[in-house]
């Protein structure tokens, strides 16, 4: 391994073999690096397109989401690795619809993706008033771990992607604990700044030659998206998909909401409560751009009862 190579400032561990490296904090700059498709992968992409994979959609707010439940979620990540073709999951909630108007760029991802789905109670509650209502919320933070679950007993490899230095390593380990037969193809936490060209290229390489079937990145919305957009063609992996804090909870970093608090649809408050200086900001944007949300619904409303009239 070369002494300059980006793997000498990341933590890495591959096929189960750890290789000690150094502190990263950032992978959200590895969102904004260039996009420049190997000419390989771009002849994959253009002449092996797959058929549709038919998910029903419901539209909230602007974002078409996939009406699927926890199982048919699983179903069809199970689908996606078997036919090998790159696709990606989108799991949204309320911040990242923000973050969607705010960044343009995000209608593009989620319309490429294989499904977006609803990780926020406020988009389950608010399909209801649609003609096909989404079935429930289908959390990151529990998708993570039924992912587990089917890669431990089908086989599939999973490569932990992000995080704070040794987060990713720990989240696997308790991954494999619950798990012991998952096979991890790798974990990586990239340093806390923009890496050049051949650093870029060197974590690919390392992703697409560790035989993966699930890449899950821990890079903050909408950082891991985009990324994990523009890089899809050369990953060469079935399935990625962003999964923001999910792997601080299963390291123990951080303590997702108890069961009572998701059940009243008020984790983010439990959130914003534990770490109020960090997230307390964005919460409050969030409430501001709900109120707008509902106060447009009003007038929504208002608007189709004068029609009728």
């Amino acid at each position: 391994m070369a002494a300059n190579s980006i793997l000498s400032d990341a933590q890495l561990v591959v096929n189960n073999a750890p290789f000690v490296l150094g502190p990263s904090e950032s992978l959200p700059a590895l969102a904004t690096l260039p996009h420049t498709p190997t000419s390989i992968a771009a002849a994959i992409t253009s002449h092996s397109q797959p058929q549709p994979l038919g998910v029903d959609k419901c539209n909230v707010w602007g974002t078409d989401f996939a009406r699927l439940n926890m199982q048919q979620t699983l179903d069809l990540a199970e689908q996606i690795i078997r036919r090998g073709h790159p696709e990606y999951f989108v799991t949204a909630n309320l911040n990242y619809l923000m973050l969607t108007e705010q960044f343009p760029r995000l209608v593009e991802v989620n319309a490429r993706s294989a499904a977006v789905i609803a990780d926020g109670q406020p988009i389950v509650s608010r399909s209801r008033a649609t003609d096909k209502p989404l079935p429930c919320r289908v959390a990151g933070s529990d998708m993570i771990v039924e992912l587990a679950r089917l890669s431990a007993d089908k086989g599939f490899r999973m490569f932990f992607l992000g995080a704070a230095p040794g987060v990713a390593q720990a989240a696997a380990a308790e991954l494999t604990r619950q798990f012991p037969a998952l096979q991890v193809a790798g974990c990586c936490s990239p340093p806390f700044r923009q890496l050049t060209a051949a650093e870029r290229s060197e974590l690919l390489t390392t992703i697409r030659t560790s035989r993966t079937d699930i890449l899950l990145v821990a890079f903050g919305q909408p950082k891991g998206e985009l990324w994990i957009h523009d890089n899809l063609s050369e990953l060469h992996v079935p399935l990625s998909i962003q999964l923001g804090a999910s792997f601080d909870f299963l390291a123990g970093t951080a303590r997702r909401a108890p069961a009572v608090w998701q059940w009243l649809g008020a984790e983010w408050l439990y959130r914003a409560l534990s770490d109020p200086r960090r997230l307390g900001p964005r919460y409050a944007r969030n409430l501001l751009f709900f109120g707008k949300l509902k106060i447009a619904d009003w007038f929504e409303r208002k608007a189709i009862a004068g029609q009728c009239r």
